[in-house]
């Protein structure tokens, strides 16, 4: 039996929580140098490759995907039900107009082959359809695709591609997997879900909507709920769960019990987002009535197209965004409170509230690897060379002139020519010089002097 599904998911996550806002105190800190580089590396890591890392298939860009394999109990001791889902961001895809919406068709093909023997496959194309033009450019996990096989346990070798139809382009991820045997005295593989509707008869499907990302939001989301099913005798199963970071130190016990539905157990169990923090974490659920165990991968971080990094970190990746004053705010908050102040801080410089992301912080991440890729110097990261930092603060200047003057600007050089770059940005009435120093390009100290003001008046 085959089973697809396809989801289109909204403008707000499911289980998005509002949280209340409170005052702060004015900091009395200084303003961070923008001089002092972060004590940690700040290389923007592959997401597809943190997603690998967690056991997912994941595709890199044009056409990014992420994939996730979960086992489920079926009627027969010798089949396993095998869920297959794909998420897919909206702007993997190219849409066209269709009268007052937009529309983007994809296909989507998933193979199991063990061996040279193809067990299972599926090819499956589809339409996404929304109503603006702003969803159009969603980088969350806004479509996902799923699908049910029935096959042997075993080794197997999965193949998925994703291929955006209107722009003629596409991914393929491969990886071996091993589909467990399942039965009396186990459970199943434990699923991130938005919503869960539990099965009663094993030759049924659940009704999930999973997130293969396997993904949560700090501050947006107060709590992640993980679907598990348990096969055996009793009236209800006690389980317990640990949640560790990629460290292997704990970050909580506790234990849940999962209902009697018809033939099987289930139930949701839901884990504290603000007891996890940033990063990735897994879970681990064991039975007590019997040795099985079964683990959940979890990756935790501030949003969408940022950086996986702790929160200390992200502080000073903002120090160009954000006002000294939040960040102090940010920086003093306990780590049992960081979730909550993460959470208004968002809210408070947030351009479009109505959305699931903070498009501000997104441009300026965006603006950040563009640095790191065009401004590179020898030991620091683009983004942290004077011309890194403009940019990233102020964004693509309206201009860029540049000349050369018999002037000497610095003391390295010496009376020679110097080479100039002025750049010019409207909105603020201002230009920026930068010099040319040994390779380098610099901001002249009345320009820097110039740059801080302004970064101060338009950070939020």
């Amino acid at each position: 039996m085959l089973i697809s599904a396809k989801y289109c998911l909204g403008l707000l996550f499911v289980g998005a929580t509002a949280v209340s806002g409170c005052s702060s105190a004015p900091s009395r800190a200084n303003p961070p140098n923008p001089r002092v580089l972060p004590p940690a590396g700040t290389a923007t890591p592959d997401v597809s490759e943190l997603y690998r890392n967690i056991g997912l298939l994941a595709a890199p860009s044009p056409v990014a995907f992420v994939g996730k394999v979960s086992s489920f109990a079926s009627a027969f001791p010798d089949t396993t039900l095998v869920l297959v889902s794909i998420s897919i961001p909206n702007h993997a895809l190219t849409f066209t107009r269709e009268g007052d919406r937009y529309r983007a068709p994809y296909e989507v093909k998933l193979s199991l082959n063990r061996g040279e023997v193809e067990a299972a496959n599926v090819n499956a194309m589809e339409i996404v359809r929304v109503g603006s033009f702003r969803e159009v450019n969603r980088t969350d996990e806004s479509i996902i695709f799923q699908h049910y096989f029935h096959v042997p346990p075993g080794v197997y070798v999965i193949s998925a591609m994703v291929r955006d139809v209107g722009g003629s382009r596409g991914e393929t991820q491969q990886d071996t997997i091993t589909v467990p045997a399942l039965g009396m005295g186990h459970l199943s593989t434990p699923v991130v879900v938005y919503e869960a509707t539990g099965r009663s008869r094993l030759d049924s499907v659940p009704g999930l909507l999973v997130s293969p990302r396997s993904s949560a939001v700090f501050g947006r989301d107060s709590t992640v709920a993980i679907y598990v099913e348990a096969y055996g005798q009793g009236t209800r199963l006690p389980v317990d769960f640990v949640v560790r970071n990629e460290k292997g130190v704990q970050l909580l016990r506790d234990s849940a019990t999962l209902a009697r539905r018809g033939a099987l157990f289930s139930g949701v169990v839901s884990v504290p987002i603000s007891t996890v923090g940033v990063g990735i974490a897994q879970v681990s659920f064991t039975r007590r009535d019997a040795p099985d165990s079964v683990k959940a991968a979890l990756f935790v971080s501030f949003g969408e197209d940022i950086p996986l990094m702790s929160f200390e970190d992200m502080l000073g990746y903002l120090r160009f965004f954000a006002s000294a004053g939040r960040l102090s705010t940010l920086r003093n908050a306990p780590p049992e409170r960081r979730a909550t102040a993460w959470a208004e801080f968002l809210r408070a410089t947030d351009p479009i509230p109505e959305t699931s992301i903070n498009e501000d912080m997104q441009s300026y991440f965006s603006r950040i690897q563009v640095a790191n890729a065009q401004f590179r110097m020898d030991r620091n990261p683009g983004w942290l060379s004077d011309r890194g930092m403009v940019f990233v603060a102020l964004g693509e200047p309206d201009q860029i002139l540049e000349r050369n003057v018999n002037q000497q600007i610095s003391t390295t050089q010496m009376g020679a020519t110097t080479r100039l770059q002025i750049w010019q940005y409207r909105n603020y009435s201002s230009q920026l010089v930068f010099y040319e120093d040994t390779g380098r390009w610099r901001l002249t100290r009345p320009s820097e002097t110039e740059f801080l003001s302004l970064n101060t008046r338009r950070q939020r």
